[in-house]
Parts: structure tokens; sequence; C-alpha cells
């Protein structure tokens, strides 16, 4: 009866405080865009993103405070991906015209995880393909892997001694405002008109 009653009890605080954990990091309070969101990040959105020092197609080097002038979606990949980097840029694509088609002006950014590859001119010509507005960046192995910390990405390369290896990665893109820092998280299984939704109704209360 006794080792019964510890179970329950330290169940029940265990549920207890994960309850005020989740309002803790949950509150709409804190949030403005809390109706919006669709993914909940331990930490909260204010623990992921911040600043970072990368190269663009032009070769010039670039903070984050340059890049990101204008709500912006990240994401974190690499040219020679064989599937599902093409497939999240096309997505954040369509989502960035079904936005503008509504009103609202975002702009697509990718960064290469892929440096050792991945070359300004090559990043610049990739983004190109998906959008016009979309910013390619790439940077040195320090750059990126600093850029990629701050965003709580992942990523590990498979069998370098091959030219052709693949990358491990994550597949979130982020939305991240001026002035407000990362506000959303969009996972790898949203559409791009979910994308959309969601950015739409966090710019509507921006």
């Amino acid at each position: 009866m006794i080792k019964t009653y510890t179970i329950g009890a330290a169940g029940f605080i265990a549920a207890l405080l994960g309850v005020l954990g989740w309002l803790a990091f949950s509150s709409p309070g804190d949030d403005p865009f809390a109706p919006c969101h669709a993914t909940a990040m331990q930490g909260g959105m204010g623990s992921i993103g911040g600043p970072f020092e990368l190269v663009n197609a032009q070769g010039e080097t670039v903070t984050d405070a340059d890049v990101i002038t204008m709500p912006s979606i990240l994401y974190f990949g690499y040219t020679f991906c064989p599937d599902v980097c093409p497939l999240d840029s096309a997505r954040n694509a369509l989502a960035t015209e079904i936005l503008e088609a509504n009103g609202f002006i975002v702009q697509p950014v990718f960064i290469s995880i892929d440096p050792a590859r991945d070359t300004p001119e090559l990043v610049g010509e990739f983004a190109s393909i998906f959008h016009p507005r979309m910013i390619g960046l790439t940077g040195s192995e320090e750059q990126v892997r600093a850029a990629s910390q701050a965003y709580r990405t992942y990523f590990a390369r498979q069998n370098t001694d091959d030219e052709y290896y693949l990358v491990d990665h994550s597949t979130y893109s982020y939305f991240v405002l001026p002035g407000y820092g990362t506000v959303e998280v969009f996972r790898h299984d949203m559409s791009g008109e979910q994308v959309a939704e969601i950015a739409q109704c966090i710019l509507e209360r921006a």
C-alpha cells in the first residue's frame, strides 16, 4: 500500500510540474502570437536564433541584421541534397507567393550546412531557382556551425571521403521577424498553404 501511494504521489507531482511548465512556456499573455502557433518548442520561441555572420552569393560577409530586414523564412540545407532540401525550399517559396498574393511580403533564406562544396555562387544560383527573393548564404565551417547552433539545428556528414557524400540534417524552417526574433518553427510535414496561413496569422498581429 505504501509503495503504491509513493508511486502515485510521484506521478501526481510530475504531472503537476509538467502542467506548470506548459503554462510557463505557453502563456498567451507573454506571447502575442500564441493563437497562431502550430509547433511547441522547449524553452519557447525566444530561445531559438541569434546573431550570425555568413557569406552571401556575391561573396560579401553579412550578419543577421543585414539579412533579416523583413519577415523571413530561414531554412538550413545543402545544394547537393537529393530530396528534402529542394522540397522544403519549394514549399517555402510557395508560402512566400501565397503571402504576397494576400498582401504580405516575406523573404525566404537558404543557409548551407555544406560549406565545403557550397560556394557563394552555387548557393546563390540554387536559391534563385526557387524564388527571386530567396537569399542563399554559406560561409566557413565555423560560421556555418555557429549559425546552426544558434537555431538549434543538427547536421552531420556521411562518408566524407566520398565527394558525393550526403549530409544528415534537421528539416525545420524558422519564421523570423525583425525586432521579434524567431516567432514560429515550421515542420517538414507542413504544406505551403499551412505555412502561409500560420505566417499570415502572425504578421496580422505583429
